[in-house]
């Protein structure tokens, strides 16, 4: 019996076998989002009614027997950062409030192609600007586990929908671990695809040379069957690559990892790293071990620099990104009463639609790409990323992939770091080299911590375009971790009870 609980997989398999329809399927969602979401506040805007008709309409080409992707029919979440023809699209922003986009984003044509079903828009920090959701200029997304814990951010609202059982799949964005570190925190699978895998075109920008597009899932199969679906060359972006897409699926059915180099970054671990989030990972390489797979330490040392060179790089970009937003071609207009000129009206509808994260890296990105200051900051930012990349390249020379924690900790508490930005910026140490170097990675839950019963990621990496590499791993340690456990791990998620 398909329910919500079924993964994206089986859901597909009865939808083919048509043990239950789309419409039936996405209207299970829709009770379980109007049941729950009033404590998880994962989504800003529900489309019910697109929805349905999207759900209809791939139960009518079933029913005439014409040849569907793998997940037509199945539901999914959308991160509200990518442009969906007519839907209400804001990136978290009160300066976007109501901006429904004339167009559809290159992802969501490709879901829509694919017969994806989307339910509606989800929360996140404003322009993907934070670590913990809490930047949201429509308010806190609680995590599913313990709702008084973040989920992680920018993509919590995403995260939060998947964990929750309100969507088997959902989109997010990853900028310097938006979308791992969630995932993790919630005890979900994300991936950050290659720089370039997925199209960008449509996506609200935020840094634009580390931005990239990826998948949500509750198993590993599930994400690389939605990586499929969304990647691929896009002419309509500049840095998209002109590739085939790595062939993820299959790696994720391989599930074997005999023979396979493993290398574990000596500067992303040990001090400062929760003791549970250390003994969980320690324990999954014991079980890659088991599988055959050679751990080896590798050595990034000028991983060290890249948290500060990302808060440089970042912000330099925003600032340009976000300058867009002049109160003058869309989105919010405040202060406009005739008596005063289009600079001052900019400045008030600035003040007024921009948070106060965005201003901060507004201000710090401006800084930093000022006269007098852009080789000391930003150039130099540049140059360490260049120092990241060779640390990569000198690792995967030894090494098939590479592993770390995602996070230091679990999920914290909401309100926890919210005045202390650099504590909040800490939660991302582990991520931003993914990003900085323009290469792939997943997070996969490995358990739960023992100190505080909450979800536990493992960050596989791998070098550009080999994206099935971590799926291969990942598949192989979600199969040997579900053979330890006897079910999956969000069996153990407290229910938020509307079933």
């Amino acid at each position: 019996m398909t329910t919500i609980y079924s993964s994206a997989t089986e859901m597909a398999q009865a939808l083919s076998k048509k043990d239950i329809s789309s419409v039936e399927l996405t209207k299970l969602h829709l009770d379980r989002i109007e049941a729950v979401d009033g404590k998880v506040h994962a989504f800003l805007h529900v489309d019910s009614q697109g929805a349905i008709a999207q759900a209809t309409a791939v139960d009518a080409k079933r029913a005439a027997g014409e040849k569907l992707s793998p997940l037509a029919g199945v539901p999914l979440a959308l991160k509200d950062i990518l442009a969906q023809k007519g839907v209400p699209t804001t990136a978290g922003s009160k300066i976007l409030q109501d901006w429904r986009p004339p167009y559809d984003s290159t992802v969501v044509a490709k879901l829509k192609a694919a017969g994806v079903v989307i339910l509606g828009k989800t929360n996140m920090d404003e322009f993907a600007m934070g670590s913990s959701t809490e930047n949201s200029a429509y308010g806190t997304t609680q995590n599913p586990w313990d709702l008084t814990r973040t989920p992680g951010g920018s993509s919590g609202g995403s995260a939060a929908a998947v964990a929750a059982f309100q969507a088997p799949l959902a989109i997010g964005t990853d900028t310097g671990g938006s979308i791992r570190q969630p995932a993790a925190l919630t005890g979900i699978v994300g991936v950050k695809p290659t720089y370039g895998g997925v199209s960008r075109y449509g996506v609200v920008a935020y840094s634009s040379s580390l931005d990239q597009v990826g998948p949500f899932a509750r198993t590993v199969l599930d994400t690389a069957l939605l990586h499929e679906a969304i990647a691929g060359h896009d002419e309509r972006d500049s840095t998209s690559i002109n590739a085939p897409v790595p062939q993820v699926v299959a790696a994720a059915k391989k599930l074997d990892v005999k023979g396979m180099k493993i290398g574990v970054i000596k500067e992303l671990g040990g001090t400062g790293f929760q003791a549970g989030v250390s003994q969980r990972f320690n324990e999954a390489l014991e079980l890659l071990v088991a599988g055959g797979a050679q751990i080896v330490e590798v050595s990034c040392p000028n991983f060290e620099y890249a948290l500060a060179a990302y808060y440089l790089i970042a912000p330099s970009e925003a600032s340009s990104n976000l300058a867009r937003f002049d109160s003058m071609r869309y989105g919010l207009r405040v202060g406009d009463d005739g008596s005063k000129g289009a600079e001052e009206v900019m400045s008030i509808t600035r003040e007024a639609g921009f948070g106060k994260e965005v201003k901060r890296r507004i201000i710090l990105g401006t800084y930093a790409l000022s006269s007098g200051y852009y080789d000391a900051y930003y150039g130099s930012a540049q140059k360490v990323r260049t120092l990241v990349k060779q640390d990569f390249e000198k690792a995967f020379a030894q090494v098939d992939v590479l592993v770390s924690p995602v996070t230091p900790t679990t999920a914290f508490k909401i309100g926890e770091k919210s005045n202390d930005p650099v504590a909040m910026y800490l939660s991302d140490i582990a991520t931003i080299p993914v990003n900085m170097a323009g290469i792939g990675g997943m997070s996969l839950p490995v358990g739960l911590a023992p100190e505080d019963g909450l979800p536990v990621g493992m960050q596989i990496m791998a070098p550009v375009m080999q994206d099935d590499r971590f799926y291969r791993v990942g598949g192989a340690l979600e199969a040997a971790l579900l053979s330890k456990w006897g079910k999956p791990l969000l069996s153990n998620i407290p229910e938020l009870g509307g079933m």
